[in-house]
């Protein structure tokens, strides 16, 4: 039977979003997250853009030296061969590549400068182009599918099969279908085209997880695996887009779910981890309902709740709280006396907060190198560094030293 794969698109989607930032250190340590969690596939970049460069060929050697496990690292363009063409020599050799099918935005955005038969071709000549350069994988997106007349969609789907496409991408980009519509649809295209399809679905009606499940299905059904894509804590364009954990709880523990398998290895104990990393990087707190790590999921008050709960948890808990190690979680509160590190830390500081975690140098020569990296690395995120980046800079210095240069 067909299954179902996750595709984090965190590093592309999320901080693409008006209002919020994230640096290239903390894209990294997402990465590193993802990968530790059992994720298949990270979309971290815009390879064609030059700043992203040097960030790109740090994660790629890092990948190389087995840093990142069985994480895919994958890129995204827009369906033009020029994006390809800019991309390819970064070394990125999965991609996918994203271009308008709805008539609305085909009328309305692209402003006769493309019609319908105009999209496909310039998709087609992307894809080609991104085969023969040596593309391993290759997602052809359907930008605004939720609004494309169906036919015409298998059209360029068909087209996009052809072409080399390894999945088709059906975006519903304004959150537009319902749990029922996207079912059908994506089961039709799925058992026409006979292509995996992935299912990337934003949160305006607030149905993103929903869609994003029941999309899964409609795959699956049709014969073919599925890929959800997802971001931490559901951050995304506008209202967001399909949280990672929402999607992995949903597939686990909901009604009817048991015959549909997540192919990924998920390690549900990274994943309180990961959304508090990235709340941090974002400067964006995790709601107190959020399913999974907010603080009130595992939370009673009302009588006959408190009560029940403390009888047997299942009364009012689908899942355990261990399984996503809440307690380990939880912020090391310091002493009275605090030592940190950073843009302006002197050597004995910065040797006492890495002997807290457990590292020595071998001389002073090596500490001031890694101390420099340090206060680099500060002014990179303009955030006090958690122990994770501190591990992240000592271990793999060379590395670090190319996320934090920016070549304009």
């Amino acid at each position: 039977m067909a299954k179902i794969y996750f595709i984090d698109v965190t590093n592309r989607d999320a901080v693409q979003t008006s209002r919020i930032i994230m640096s290239k250190l903390q894209k990294t340590m997402v990465n590193l997250y993802l990968a530790e969690m059992g994720i298949h596939q990270s979309e971290f970049t815009f390879p064609y853009v030059k700043h992203e460069r040097n960030y790109i060929q740090a994660n790629l050697e890092l990948k190389e030296l087995g840093a990142m496990g069985n994480l895919v690292l994958e890129g995204w363009c827009r369906a033009i061969v020029g994006d390809v063409a800019e991309s390819l020599p970064t070394g990125v050799r999965d991609f996918n590549i994203s271009i308008s099918t709805s008539d609305q935005m085909i009328t309305h955005k692209f402003m006769g400068k493309l019609d319908r038969e105009k999209v496909i071709g310039e998709m087609v000549e992307a894809a080609t182009y991104a085969k023969k350069g040596g593309a391993n994988t290759l997602g052809v997106n359907a930008e605004d599918a939720s609004r494309t007349d169906m036919g015409y969609l298998i059209a360029f789907a068909q087209a996009a099969k052809e072409a080399g496409a390894d999945r088709i991408r059906y975006c519903d980009t304004l959150g537009y279908d319902t749990p029922m519509s996207i079912y059908e649809r994506v089961k039709t295209l799925a058992e026409t085209i006979g292509l995996p399809v992935e299912l990337h679905c934003h949160n305006d009606l607030s149905m993103a997880v929903a869609n994003s499940i029941t999309g899964a299905k409609g795959a699956i059904d049709g014969g073919v695996d599925a890929y959800i894509n997802t971001s931490v804590n559901g951050i995304g364009e506008r209202a967001g887009q399909a949280d990672l954990l929402s999607c992995i709880l949903g597939l686990g523990f909901a009604r009817d779910m048991a015959a549909y398998e997540i192919a990924d290895p998920i390690n549900l104990k990274v994943a309180t981890k990961l959304a508090k990393y990235v709340s941090y990087a974002f400067s964006i707190p995790i709601p107190i309902n959020q399913p999974g790590v907010g603080a009130n999921v595992f939370a009673h008050e009302a009588g006959i709740h408190a009560d029940g709960a403390l009888k047997d948890r299942r009364n009012y808990e689908l899942f355990d709280y261990e399984l996503l190690e809440l307690d380990e979680a939880v912020e090391r509160v310091p002493p009275r006396r605090v030592i940190t590190t950073g843009e302006f830390g002197g050597l004995a500081g910065f040797r006492h907060v890495y002997s807290t975690l457990g590292i020595t140098f071998a001389d002073n020569t090596e500490a001031q190198r890694i101390l420099e990296l340090v206060q680099v690395a500060n002014a990179h995120t303009q955030q006090p560094l958690t122990d994770d980046e501190l591990r992240f800079i000592a271990k793999y210095p060379e590395q670090a030293t190319k996320i934090f240069t920016l070549t304009p």
